[in-house]
């Protein structure tokens, strides 16, 4: 399970520096400041999750599978369905069915921080 953390880690921090620079540099002229915010806010998240993994991975012995995947697929819920939301709104064809999304994978977001917490106590 550490070596699937610290892979997801890296690859979501990598992920998110990418993102990051696109939503700056060539969304910057497509998105409105409230969609620009939405995205960065998904990027934020994914970045600041994927550093979770990483001292999850390099500090626990043997990481909880729950604590893992908990945070592996809320960031992807949570920040890949707000990229969604916002380029399918920003190209004229909003996907609604992602909304619902968001808040599940904040849930397993959530749910992340509070397995981390069993976890140490």
């Amino acid at each position: 399970m550490t070596q699937i953390i610290l892979s997801f880690g890296a690859i979501y921090g990598m992920l998110a520096v990418i993102f990051g620079a696109f939503g700056a540099h060539a969304l910057k002229k497509k998105l409105d400041q409230e969609q620009l915010k939405a995205f960065e806010t998904g990027v934020k998240y994914q970045m600041y999750h994927a550093l979770v993994l990483l001292v999850i991975g390099f500090s626990l012995p043997e990481p909880n599978t729950l604590l893992g995947w908990s945070f592996i697929l809320g960031i992807f819920l949570f920040s890949f369905s707000i990229y969604g939301l916002v380029l399918t709104d920003a190209f004229g064809n909003k996907w609604k069915a992602l909304g619902p999304v968001t808040p599940l994978g904040g849930l397993l977001l959530v749910l992340g921080w509070a397995t981390l917490l069993w976890h140490v106590i």
